[in-house]
Order: C-alpha cells, then sequence, then structure tokens
C-alpha cells in the first residue's frame, strides 16, 4: 500500500492524532484503569477486523497509540519501488475507527501531549557502524535498515528508540543526540521553555519542521515536527 504524504495525512482530518517521525499518534484520558482497558479491548477488536493493530502503552491516566504500517511502499524519482515503515491509508482508516471507539467510550483524546523520541548518530561510516549499533540495541542484525532506504537501526518490537545516520562528520562536538518529536501546536512552547531553562536556539533555518537547541555545555538536540500533516483548522 502506498505511503502517505503529509499534505494526504491532514486531508484526511484526523483530529484526535498527530503525525510523529514515521506513525500516527494519538493520547486519550482515562480516568479510571479499567475504562482504558476496556476502551483498549474495543480497539483490538476493531484491529482484528481491520487485520491492522496500533501500537499501545497504557499507564494510569492516558492510553497511547501508534499506528503506522510496516509495508509502506515508497517510489523514488525513478519509478522504483522501495519498502518503508509509514503511514498508509490501512493507519488512516485504522485512526479514524478508534477516534469513533473512544467517542463510543467517553474518552477524551489529548493530541498536544503526543511525542516520540529518537536518536541520532552523525557519521560518514554508517554501514561500517550500524551493525555493532544493531546488536547492541536489539541484538538482532535485521533490525539495520529495517524500514528504511538506509542504516537506520529499527527494533521491529519498538523497546528502544529507532537510530539514524546524519551524514556529517563532526569535527570537536558531539556526534550523538536525541531528537523529539511533538506535536504542532506545542511546539513554540517547548522551545520557550527550553530557553526559559537556560537553553538556546542553535539553528532555526528549518523551522518549525526542525531547531536545533543546545543546553548551557553545548550539548544539542532537535525539536521535531511535521505541520503540513495536521489538517487546518
Amino acid at each position: 500500500m502506498d505511503m502517505l504524504r503529509s499534505e494526504q495525512i491532514a486531508e484526511a482530518g484526523l483530529a484526535d492524532w498527530r503525525k510523529l517521525a514515521q506513525g500516527l499518534h494519538a493520547r486519550y484520558v482515562v480516568d479510571t484503569f479499567g475504562r482504558g482497558v476496556r476502551f483498549l479491548a474495543a480497539v483490538g477488536e476493531a484491529g482484528d477486523t481491520a487485520g491492522h493493530h496500533p501500537r499501545v502503552s497504557m499507564v494510569d491516566g492516558h492510553v497511547d497509540l501508534e499506528t503506522v504500517s510496516a509495508d509502506a511502499v515508497y517510489r523514488d524519482d525513478d519509478g522504483v519501488e522501495h519498502v518503508v515503515e509509514w503511514v498508509t491509508q490501512q493507519d488512516v482508516d485504522l485512526a479514524r475507527r478508534i477516534s469513533e471507539i473512544a467517542a463510543e467510550h467517553g474518552v477524551r483524546a489529548d493530541p498536544a501531549a503526543v511525542s516520540e523520541i529518537e536518536l541520532g548518530v552523525d557519521t560518514a561510516r554508517s554501514a561500517t557502524v550500524a551493525p555493532v549499533w544493531a546488536a547492541l540495541l536489539t541484538g538482532s542484525p535485521d533490525s539495520q535498515g529495517l524500514g528504511s532506504l538506509g542504516d537506520e537501526i529499527r527494533d521491529a518490537t519498538g523497546r528502544v528508540p529507532n537510530l539514524w545516520f546524519g551524514e556529517d562528520e563532526p569535527a570537536g562536538r558531539q556526534r550523538f543526540h536525541v531528537e523529539v518529536y511533538v506535536a504542532p501546536e506545542v511546539a513554540e512552547q517547548r522551545i520557550a521553555a527550553v530557553l526559559a531553562a537556560g537553553g538556546t536556539v542553535v539553528d532555526d533555518s528549518d523551522a518549525p519542521s526542525l531547531t536545533v537547541l543546545a543546553d548551557q555545555d553545548g550539548n544539542r538536540g532537535v525539536l521535531c515536527t511535521d505541520a503540513a500533516a495536521t489538517q487546518k483548522a
């Protein structure tokens, strides 16, 4: 099934969901653990019917969901097809059905609260170093390049954050950094919080998609958001 572009996701009008990194994410607020379990049971039945299931995390107070397709089709400029991990129409359909289930169960969405963490490392030798990180993070060589066009490390079970490789060879600075994906409507607030805590903006030339921030020691992190995938008000 073809991967969907950000604009196509926005056109789907998924008010409860935000596109972060590769997938669609939602948080639903539950007043009791039992209500969350009953909500997830209904979500599971919907997934069984669709033959496609979300990734789930639940604690007291909320349920986090992500839906993403492991077999999305990406076509490059030459028309060559590649299988990647990305959002497809089946994710949009499942997200829409989950929103309906949430309404039926009286469960409120909190889309501004979603977030996703990934790791990045700058290296000119990703093919050389990737097997080491695949072994360390997941214990499996199959995680190298999983759902990606490059050497990115992805654990199929979702136990650890994705690790991707930048092409730059750093000189005299950190190689590793974190990437924090947030909903577009909270990006400015998050940056303001970093600045209030003593951090600085290193590079906002690609904002709002990417804003490079640093702490007082110069350690960098990147705040990421996909405003193009969000339905316009």
